[in-house]
């Protein structure tokens, strides 16, 4: 049978993986050494000295230098923890690296083997012993084969240890520097193993309120209805194998992207514009395909060597391998939404650890799989449904084009993470330059109007029988989609949308268009500068509210649209200043705000709300989105205290 083959091939994957993540995990092909003359001196403010960072590579591996091409590997890094007393006062120099084209990148990259040598000028900025010199240093190694995961370990002259989870890059001084508070929050590591897999199951079903779940709704509907009609036992195989595809990508690809770029860059490879065109490609040829512009097939080279693989009948064969790959586009449509969430799970595998997030994995998306297993059960009883006649295709098409309205969101995202790598300011969030909210709520409306007038009958495609009677259900149907574009044009004047917003960049409030909206009940807000933040609150004597947020984040887009606005939560907010952190933008301060989020709460999940006093100690958090502003303007009135 061919979803035992499938099981099979999965199940092998599974153990390749695990054997290579075991291999790689235990790989640690460099030791670190600091020295200096100054080591057992006692020195006095303003006095200088060098110290040399010595890096010890196993043979068959190099360790990147400090400048890099762009496109190339993590260049090494060298700082001073700033709770420290000594400062770097030049350049930090080296022994000329060896430079030649590198097959891993295939670019001409810079790096050292066997040993590395960093001389770092110094000066102690209060008397202070040499011996409490500390370094943390971010390096990058890579063999003929393969590369490892960029780390951070910290060095003293008593050895080194991994500090993966300080805060680097950030460039709001005084973020991070408060050590009491890295085990704030949720410990994944020390919890009982019940307890975690409780919070995998929690989240999987979480996931599934997201907005990017739904635009999938209507693709695997088509895709059943149109492949699993006749018999009940294909119809439950074919639900199966689909479930395994969601499971079994959901986790593959959770675990991958934890072990190679950590639990906090799951959340960047969500935001990766790359990543959301190819989305938003995905959906367009969807779209296309319920049109009826081609139908989605395997080419029957495929199909062929399949059925002598499997031994089955061509259709029975490509309906299995649809389905997987069907639970598999889905996983990567649905991933910037869920990746929050997948985040979360895999804190811990950035600690080194792979178990703990493995059952995670699994059970959040067994989670998140079982509705849709139920759902591609459901497409069987619509088919026997008698006299369906042309309506289900005017179902399709309809669906092709909320599919495309559904692609507009992800190019937003595009536009968004790209304006913030040009614009690296508080501006940057000010909204993308092509696809603004106003632009892609042009486009819905436009969306909304075609589909009123082809369920009329104005015109058709080519699958389409010609619609001979309006009927009541059509007219109603068309008078609905044209009131939602009226709704969607008073959004283009600066009205709220509600539910909407989650899906619609951020809110222009200087936008000429902008009628509707009320410019004064706007709350002020300092924009990626929590230092700024930290200072107006010692001058004003508040607190300050952090908004953990993103650019491609929808639920920090409905929180903002829906919950911000209420009257009581602003007399409430209105107490604290206000900083929003984005931390999923392309760039050194984005980099920086994530690495301090999770150091400082163990969580990477958007969006995230923290109170801070004016010193930079929390005081208390509020996890993701809630729908009841009671509880929320509670935890903004306790906190105020």
């Amino acid at each position: 049978m061919i979803q035992i083959r499938i099981c099979r091939v999965f199940l092998l994957a599974f153990v390749l993986f695990f054997v290579s993540s075991i291999s790689l995990s235990a790989q640690n092909p460099t030791k670190w050494k600091l020295v200096s003359d100054s080591e057992s001196k006692e020195l006095k403010t303003g006095d200088k000295f060098k110290a040399k960072l010595l890096a010890e590579i196993e043979p068959g591996w190099h360790l990147y230098s400090l400048k890099q091409p762009d496109g190339g590997p993590i260049a090494t890094t060298i700082k001073l923890p700033e709770e420290g007393n000594f400062v770097i006062t030049g350049d930090i120099t080296t022994p000329k690296p060896i430079t030649e084209f590198d097959p891993n990148f295939e670019i001409e990259t810079s790096y050292f083997k066997d040993t590395g040598e960093f001389s770092i000028p110094l000066e102690a900025k209060k008397d202070a012993r040499g011996k409490d010199l500390a370094v943390d240093v971010r390096f990058q190694l890579c063999d003929d084969r393969l590369c490892l995961p960029p780390k951070t370990v910290r060095v003293t002259f008593d050895g080194f240890e991994d500090v993966k989870k300080t805060f680097a890059g950030s460039t709001n001084k005084g973020s991070g520097s408060n050590d009491s508070i890295i085990n704030f929050g949720q410990d994944t590591e020390n919890q009982p193993i019940w307890s975690f897999i409780w919070l995998a199951i929690s989240l999987g079903a979480l996931s599934l309120l997201t907005p990017c779940v739904f635009p999938m709704i209507p693709i695997t509907v088509s895709y059943f209805t149109k492949n699993s009609a006749g018999s009940r036992s294909k119809s439950v195989r074919l639900a199966l194998v689909y479930s395994i595809g969601i499971i079994a990508t959901f986790t593959l690809l959770g675990m991958l992207l934890a072990f190679f770029v950590g639990a906090a860059g799951i959340n960047l490879f969500a935001a990766n514009p790359w990543v959301n065109i190819l989305i938003a490609g995905i959906f367009l040829f969807f779209a296309f395909n319920l049109f009826g512009f081609y139908e989605i097939g395997i080419p029957n080279s495929v199909l062929t060597k399949l059925d002598q693989i499997t031994r089955t009948k061509e259709g029975e064969g490509s309906a299995y391998l649809g389905a997987l790959l069907m639970g598999l586009t889905f996983t990567i449509t649905s991933f910037t939404c869920t990746s929050p969430f997948v985040g979360t799970i895999l804190v811990s595998t950035s600690q080194g650890e792979w178990q703990m997030p493995l059952l995670g994995m699994l059970a959040f998306s067994t989670v998140f799989a079982l509705p849709f297993f139920v759902l591609a059960l459901a497409p069987q009883l619509v088919s026997q449904l008698p006299k369906s006649g042309g309506w289900l295709n005017s179902v399709k098409v309809v669906m092709g084009f909320l599919e495309v309205a559904a692609a507009m969101k992800f190019l937003s995202n595009v536009d968004l993470v790209w304006t913030s790598m040009f614009k690296q300011s508080a501006e940057a969030v000010n909204f993308g330059t092509i696809f603004s909210r106003e632009v892609v709520l042009i486009v819905w409306v436009l969306v909304a109007i075609a589909i009123a007038l082809y369920v009329l009958g104005a015109f058709k495609f080519k699958l389409d029988s010609p619609v001979k009677k309006k009927t009541p259900v059509r007219i109603l149907v068309s008078v609905g989609f044209i009131a939602l574009a009226v709704y969607m044009v008073t959004g283009i004047l600066g009205r709220k949308l509600g539910e909407l917003e989650s899906f619609l960049p951020p809110k222009n409030a200087e936008s000429s268009l902008n009628i509707l909206g009320n410019k004064e009940a706007e709350l002020d807000w300092i924009k990626n500068d929590l230092e700024k933040a930290l200072l107006k609150a010692k001058v004003e004597n508040k607190k300050v509210f952090v908004d953990f947020t993103g650019y491609t984040c929808t639920n920090c887009r409905w929180m903002e649209a829906n919950m911000f606005t209420l009257p009581e939560v602003r007399a409430e907010m209105e107490k604290y200043v206000l900083v929003s952190l984005y931390t999923d933008g392309e760039g050194e301060i984005y980099y920086g705000q994530q690495q301090f989020q999770e150091k400082t709460f163990k969580t990477v999940a958007l969006p995230f709300y923290a109170i801070f006093d004016s010193n930079g100690k929390p005081i208390s958090t509020f996890p993701g989105l809630t729908r009841n502003p009671k509880e929320f303007v509670d935890f903004l009135t306790k906190s105020a205290r």
